[in-house]
């Protein structure tokens, strides 16, 4: 979700502070939340801005540290399963992994499975 914009902050505690308007009528007038113009006074106050803070983020990947040993682990055998890429990330870096996170590792690596044709289907086909 998108932060307001500065502008709508402004207007928002610049109407609040003249007593143009109460906190609830704010509300009602720009189509915010209640809680949100309490949060950007308080903000205005403390900081003298009511910027919205940066991001924070997230979690931190944790197989981006492993993602040498990925690349060599699919280049030395492109149609590894998921699960044989874990073991080897595992045993040589001690990250430990499952599925889904080597799934989306590899993805955000640009890394793609490529099957050999040896390998069995993993669907059967409508008739």
């Amino acid at each position: 979700m998108q932060a307001y914009s500065i502008d709508l902050r402004e207007r928002v505690i610049s109407s609040v502070e003249s007593g143009e308007c109460n906190i609830p009528a704010a509300a009602r007038r720009y189509k915010v939340s209640e809680p949100s113009i309490e949060r950007w006074l308080a903000r205005q106050r403390a900081t003298g801005t009511c910027a919205p803070l940066p991001h924070a983020g997230g979690v931190p990947r944790k197989l981006a540290s492993a993602a040498a040993t990925i690349r060599a682990a699919v280049k030395a055998q492109p149609d590894a399963t998921l699960q044989e890429l874990c073991e080897v990330v595992e045993k040589e870096t001690k990250i430990q992994s499952d599925p889904s996170m080597m799934c989306r590792e590899l993805a955000r690596l640009k890394l793609g499975r490529k099957k050999s044709r040896s390998m069995p289907a993993n669907a059967t086909r409508r008739a």
